[in-house]
């Protein structure tokens, strides 16, 4: 009997960073980059970049629930990037670059506006990330796709993408994958 993957997408910054750094959860089977949350049909890395399509970068995660929740993969997300930047992360500045949560049901969306809302309490400014259902998910150029596997020496991975994986390493060292 083949496993029941179920499906994430998130959004907090460049996607490679997200990518690499979800990549290191056990029970993660896949993260793809692409784009959500805009009004453009198809668009390219490009006219995303433009800001004008109104899409975020985000990766869309396939994962084993048998093997890692989605409150886990919330907590990483968060841990992972700052929920209180509008329109940017690090160096990254942009609507394309903002903190949001795309759901996949009903359940998603009551537990990440659960999560959203005791998280909101913990930080001093409010929390901006955007929590909508997904309606449309465009896988990014095939460039885009394991950029930090691809390029680990880019000096953007080494000091973006790496420090996001060390978090993950850290704070979920029983749910890494070896």
């Amino acid at each position: 009997m083949a496993k029941q993957l179920e499906t994430a997408t998130f959004g907090g910054g460049c996607f490679w960073c997200i990518e690499a750094a979800l990549e290191e959860l056990s029970g993660v089977e896949s993260v793809t980059s692409g784009y959500a949350g805009g009004h453009t049909e198809d668009p390219t890395y490009r006219e995303v970049c433009s800001g004008e399509t109104g899409h975020a970068e985000v990766v869309q995660v396939e994962y084993d629930p048998e093997v890692v929740g989605y409150d886990d993969l919330l907590e990483a997300f968060f841990t992972i990037h700052d929920p209180t930047q509008l329109n940017r992360q690090g160096p990254d500045v942009g609507s394309q670059y903002r903190s949001i949560v795309l759901t996949h049901g009903e359940e998603q969306h009551e537990r990440a506006a659960a999560y959203i809302e005791a998280l909101d309490e913990e930080y001093d400014d409010e929390v901006v990330t955007e929590l909508e259902p997904l309606e449309t998910f465009y896988r990014a150029e095939e460039k885009h796709q394991d950029y930090f596997a691809k390029n680990p020496d880019d000096a953007y991975c080494t000091f973006h993408a790496q420090p996001k994986m060390e978090k993950v390493r850290e704070k979920f060292e029983a749910k890494v994958s070896t």
